[in-house]
């Protein structure tokens, strides 16, 4: 039997590079409305930690931060993840600016204030772009993930996960047939600003695991003890 949540908006997760926090707070709510994760960071030496973990799809980058200008982080960004799709989002808004912000790498350039519905229509078309996303889709058992949208489907009927399920079936399957430790699903599944309990992590993983044993996916999410959990055929 298939399950019945969905989620009207594909799922995203970003990051934000922003220190003003009141508008940082402005952003993250929005995006949150329209079913987007944002991650707030307020520096570039944040955002280099953040980024180790490819948990984000695209990134959101101010110019002026504490300790640099965002335009010269790009090629570092890029450098821990190659296919990041970044949108400069920044005060500084001549026309040097904005092609100084292109011509060192951003997929796109909005100058402060942006409407919510401007911005998620810009995320929409940098998502799109084939640079943004090369990672294909996941065919295992009768399984299928498509990294993209992040939908899964066994045998081409949808299989509809809430949202943490599916962080954790994106984790588990970027690196199925090998060990994912129990760190590096906890910053997969959670934000940055999430409390975690301590058994919520596995909660998600049994929820996970019965879901698709019933949907017939073929797949089996195995325990290694001691060090984290991996997703096989089975």
């Amino acid at each position: 039997m298939i399950g019945t949540v969905s989620v009207t908006e594909p799922l995203m997760r970003i990051l934000l590079v922003e220190d003003d926090p009141d508008l940082s707070r402005a952003l993250q709510s929005g995006l949150e409305r329209q079913g987007v994760v944002a991650d707030v960071v307020g520096s570039l030496a944040e955002a280099a930690i953040a980024l180790r973990e490819p948990v984000h799809q695209l990134m959101l980058l101010d110019r002026q931060l504490p300790d640099g200008d965002g335009a010269g982080f790009v090629a570092t960004a890029r450098s821990l993840r190659p296919n990041l799709a970044v949108i400069m989002l920044t005060a500084k808004g001549t026309l040097s600016d904005k092609v100084e912000g292109l011509d060192v790498g951003a997929d796109d350039y909005l100058v402060k204030p942006v409407a919510i519905e401007e911005l998620m229509a810009r995320i929409r078309a940098v998502s799109r772009r084939p640079s943004a996303m090369v990672t294909p889709s996941l065919h295992l058992g009768r399984l299928e993930f498509d990294f993209e949208s992040l939908q899964a489907q066994v045998e081409g009927q949808p299989l509809a996960l809430p949202r943490r399920q599916v962080l954790v079936l994106q984790a588990l399957a970027m690196r199925q047939g090998r060990t994912v430790t129990r760190s590096a699903l906890e910053a997969a599944v959670y934000g940055f600003d999430d409390e975690i309990q301590s058994n919520a992590l596995d909660a998600h993983i049994s929820k996970l695991r019965k879901a698709l044993q019933q949907a017939g996916a073929g797949v089996e999410i195995h325990v290694i003890r001691g060090v984290g959990y991996l997703l096989a055929e089975g």
